[in-house]
């Protein structure tokens, strides 16, 4: 299968046809369907990921078929959590929504190349942090985050278990000439 990662365009259609994929997966993931309070960003894709220029949000597809297989967006820190305020501004964070993967294209890696686009789109942009939050019900949710290079933050022990991680955003250039990759070292 080839798999092909686009930015979602202002296309009605498009937009429309990954908002469905958003609500099947929300469904599929959390067990309820659309709740205006969490889902604005959805139902308003344009306002959020589309229009502000540090947003974005891209979508995988089958590249035969055109089947949306994954999403992820990435925009500029938009909450007010009072435990928060000290931390992140909408200048300086990005944060990460609704990265989704087919349940049948899972465990190949196609998680991890969406952040990868994500977080250098959010580097591109001039951020310096991204902040997320998850659920530590969702299976391998914090394994994958922590393995993304994300540290827990608040762990808010609530009953939708959420948890808050960020991550800085780093750059780490190593010529492959000189390289020498005999030794571990911790960064």
């Amino acid at each position: 299968m080839n798999v092909v990662i686009k930015e979602l365009s202002n296309d009605s259609i498009e937009i429309a046809k990954v908002q469905e994929f958003l609500f099947d997966m929300i469904k599929k993931e959390f067990g309820y369907d659309y709740v205006p309070e969490w889902h604005h960003d959805v139902v308003n894709m344009e306002e959020y990921y589309i229009n502000p220029k540090r947003n974005n949000f891209f979508v995988a597809y089958v590249e035969e078929t055109h089947e949306i297989i994954a999403t992820i967006g990435i925009r500029s820190y938009d909450k007010d959590f009072p435990e928060f305020r000290h931390l992140y501004s909408k200048d300086t964070t990005s944060s990460i929504w609704r990265l989704f993967v087919d349940r049948r294209c899972r465990r190949c890696g196609l998680a991890s190349k969406m952040f990868s686009i994500a977080e250098n789109f959010a580097k591109e942009s001039n951020f310096n942090d991204i902040y997320l939050h998850t659920h530590k019900n969702l299976d391998g949710a914090i394994e994958f985050w922590t393995k993304m290079g994300f540290v827990v933050r608040i762990d808010s022990g609530d009953e939708l278990q959420t948890v808050h991680m960020d991550k800085q955003i780093r750059e780490l250039e190593i010529n492959p000439l000189a390289a020498d990759f005999r030794y571990a070292v911790e960064l």
